[in-house]
Formats: C-alpha cells, sequence, structure tokens
C-alpha cells in the first residue's frame, strides 16, 4: 500500500508475506497511525477473545474500509458478544 492519511477505526488486510506469519493475511483494526504504516490489532477467537497488536509497514497492508463496530467502542454491540 502507498502511503496514506490512516485513521483510529480503518481496517487494512495484511499481506500474505507480513513480517510475522501468524498475522498473515488478516484484517487489522487500525488503533494508531504511524509514521512507517499503522499500529493495530487483530481479534482473537476463543472463549478468552482478546486482541492481538501489530505493527505494520506501508508495504504490508492495504485499505479495505472503516470498522462498522469495534470492540471496547460505546456504541459497539460487539463487546456484549
Amino acid at each position: 500500500m502507498k502511503e496514506m492519511e490512516l485513521k483510529p477505526h480503518d481496517v487494512v488486510q495484511l499481506s500474505p508475506d507480513v513480517g510475522n506469519p501468524n498475522f498473515a493475511g488478516c484484517f487489522m483494526i487500525v488503533t494508531e497511525p504511524k509514521k512507517f504504516g499503522a499500529q493495530g490489532y487483530v481479534q482473537v477467537l476463543g472463549p478468552d477473545g482478546g486482541r492481538a497488536y501489530y505493527r505494520a509497514k506501508w508495504e504490508e497492508m492495504e485499505f479495505i474500509g472503516v470498522a462498522a463496530f469495534v470492540a471496547g467502542d460505546s456504541n459497539a454491540d460487539a463487546d456484549q458478544a
């Protein structure tokens, strides 16, 4: 992806060739735009849930859109799921 203005709650897809192969192909919610790209998280499945954070470089991601629901957001029903 070319450098662009990202905002919190933007969604990017991580490349299959991402630095940490555990994140390959995942959709990441941006929490902090950075000069190098973005920091964000991938929601973790399972009874304990949680978030797995990653710092992606511009070349490791592609913009998808904006998340309609974000865990921890007071407007999100996802917190109650």
